[in-house]
């Protein structure tokens, strides 16, 4: 029998009591003082927390900060440390979620600061809400992204509360599980950092330039161009669907295509953007804002240009596409070329003059293809750690939150919450 266990039958036999959360706290949301007067904000010394920092879950800083004077214009409260803080509003998925506070602050209209009495610990009210996150969003007014909860809601919601020994333990355990989750995570990503270290590593000792290597500038081998603007002007249209996409400078990153965010373009005029369409194995290169992004392009009659994204198609008697995004990362070329000219320039951007001028050393295509076999391979094991670990961390995260459940998922007869057999596993697992 776990210490839980035996707190439970020790002390409450019979069932654990369900208060309102009015019952045992005081609620009250804050304030935002008028933007439109600078001495309410410049050299503030007051933390103030928007409704978007709930996301910390532990909150230890605030964005803003705002000054007595705009304290005092706005009537609001001061929260404690240790206050459990919910967004009564916000944008996306924050409604409904909490945070517990870690520094003495001040929130805005759409958080609920809640102070618990004597009965309840904060940190065990924060773990219980968490887990009531879903039921919480429901039981608020309107749908999706809009709607809110208010502070009648709040005090009403319904919460089992437990002697003061048991809470502690239930703090303890789930404390305990989170410590291991964030420490697994923090090695994971360690490990996923030295293997790109070593990617990175052996791309660049690859890909330093051999003695039979020859150097073209890169407008001799292939073409490199844009989308003008007179183009974008008059003959793209965008839209949210379609089947023909528009690449524009954030769907080229680390090397591939990232198209979770993209534009289509199927009602363009495709006649006036022959020059815009992209081929297989043409290459990307964004030259302004985040300047120095790769990718190619991998599939035919699907993809066109958009601005701010450089077309380079080389000739493949001489220079293979793959090999040249390799060479594109490498240090040295990011060192030599691409950070010299960013730093001449006053704006994050390279023209294409200066792209053609682009050195390249280009060895035979044989080692061309020798390397890019050694490199793709060596992608592919670093693409699989980074789709592996992060599936880990889910899958860690998800087996904590069940255990959270089952553990503030309370018996009103009094039943045990947690076999030992279950929270054994639990902790091994987080090992």
């Amino acid at each position: 029998m776990s210490k839980l266990d035996e707190l439970l039958r020790e002390l409450c036999p019979d069932g654990v009591e369900y208060k309102r959360i009015g019952d045992f706290a005081v609620c009250f949301p804050g304030a935002t003082p008028k933007t439109t007067h600078p001495e309410y904000w410049e050299n503030g010394t007051i933390p103030w927390m928007s409704s978007g920092e709930v996301n910390q879950e532990e909150v230890t800083f605030t964005e803003k900060k705002i000054t007595p004077k705009g304290y005092d214009e706005t009537s609001t409260k001061m929260v404690p440390v240790g206050t459990v803080v919910i967004a009564l509003a916000g944008q996306g998925k924050t409604r409904g979620k909490v945070a517990i506070t870690r520094i003495p602050l001040c929130t805005n209209q759409s958080l609920c600061a809640i102070v618990v009495d004597e009965t309840v610990i904060s940190k065990y009210l924060f773990h219980y809400l968490r887990s009531q996150y879903a039921r919480i969003r429901e039981i608020s007014s309107g749908d999706g992204t809009r709607g809110g909860l208010n502070l009648k809601m709040i005090k009403a919601y319904v919460v089992p509360v437990p002697p003061i020994e048991v809470q502690e333990e239930i703090v303890r355990i789930l404390d305990s599980y989170t410590e291991k989750i964030d420490e697994l995570i923090q090695n994971l990503m360690t490990e996923i950092t030295a293997r790109k270290t070593q990617y990175n590593y052996y791309r660049d000792k690859l890909l330093k330039a051999e003695t039979n290597a020859h150097k073209y500038k890169l407008g001799e081998i292939a073409t490199v161009t844009k989308l003008a603007g007179f183009e974008f002007t008059n003959y793209v249209t965008y839209s949210e669907s379609g089947n023909i996409i528009a690449l524009r400078g954030l769907n080229v990153k680390n090397g591939r295509l990232d198209l979770h965010d993209v534009k289509y373009v199927d009602k363009s005029d495709f006649s006036k953007l022959e020059r815009s369409k992209l081929h297989i194995g043409d290459m990307l290169f964004t030259y302004v804002g985040t300047v120095g992004q790769v990718a190619i392009v991998d599939e035919e009659d699907k993809y066109y240009l958009a601005p701010n994204v450089a077309l380079i198609r080389c000739d493949k008697e001489v220079l293979l596409p793959q090999y040249m995004k390799y060479y594109f990362q490498t240090t040295q070329f990011w060192d030599k070329q691409i950070r010299r000219l960013l730093q001449s320039s006053s704006m994050q951007n390279i023209p294409m003059e200066k792209i053609r001028k682009f050195e390249i050393a280009v060895p035979p295509l044989d080692v061309q293809n020798r390397i890019v076999n050694v490199l793709d391979n060596f992608e592919r094991i670093c693409s699989d750690l980074n789709i592996g670990l992060p599936a880990e961390i889910e899958a860690r995260q998800k087996q904590y939150e069940y255990y959270r459940d089952k553990l503030l998922t309370f018996a009103e007869t009094g039943n045990t919450i947690l076999s030992r057999a279950e929270q054994s596993r639990a902790e091994q697992s987080t090992d």
